[in-house]
């Protein structure tokens, strides 16, 4: 596994190699493992959501996500399914994984990078004040100074938002 890992993880860090290259990389190696085999799923729906081939993503992911990942995987097949269905139009879908995913632990490792993709659906479905709000309470903790002040002003944009 950490040696099959690890040769995925080769393919995405080759900068020289195209989308389509990428693709096909990663489903050689996604061949390797069984065929409902949820990493391996993640892993093709990643390479083709990064291609800008959404519509396939979009079906690998929640197979990925139905038989059941480790929860930072969990966590990025969330963020990726949800972005991917947003590119496709599917806004309120998004909107709700993403803002569950956000709600869930906010102390997570990825709880910023949920925030961030929150923050998109949100502005996609009309509300960019909360969006607002929502980026600048991720960013707030990293601020090294004012992150008492920002924290409060991205408040006060929420509650005035609605």
């Amino acid at each position: 596994m950490n040696d099959w890992q690890s040769r995925v993880d080769a393919v995405w860090a080759d900068d020289t190699l195209s989308p389509e290259h990428v693709i096909e990389r990663i489903d050689e190696l996604a061949a390797e493992r069984p065929a409902d085999d949820a990493l391996a799923l993640f892993e093709r729906a990643g390479a083709r959501d990064s291609a800008g081939v959404e519509d396939e993503a979009e079906v690998l992911y929640r197979r990925a996500l139905e038989i059941g990942l480790d929860d930072q995987r969990r966590t990025r097949a969330t963020i990726q399914l949800a972005s991917t269905i947003r590119n496709l139009g599917k806004t309120e879908e998004s909107l709700a994984m993403l803002e569950a995913e956000y709600e869930r632990d906010p102390k997570g490792p990825l709880h910023d990078a949920a925030a961030a993709f929150y923050a998109l659906a949100l502005v996609s479905s009309g509300a960019p004040e909360r969006a607002a709000s929502i980026a600048l309470q991720a960013l707030a903790p990293h601020l090294p100074r004012y992150t008492r002040s920002v924290t409060g002003y991205a408040r006060e944009i929420a509650d005035q938002a609605g």
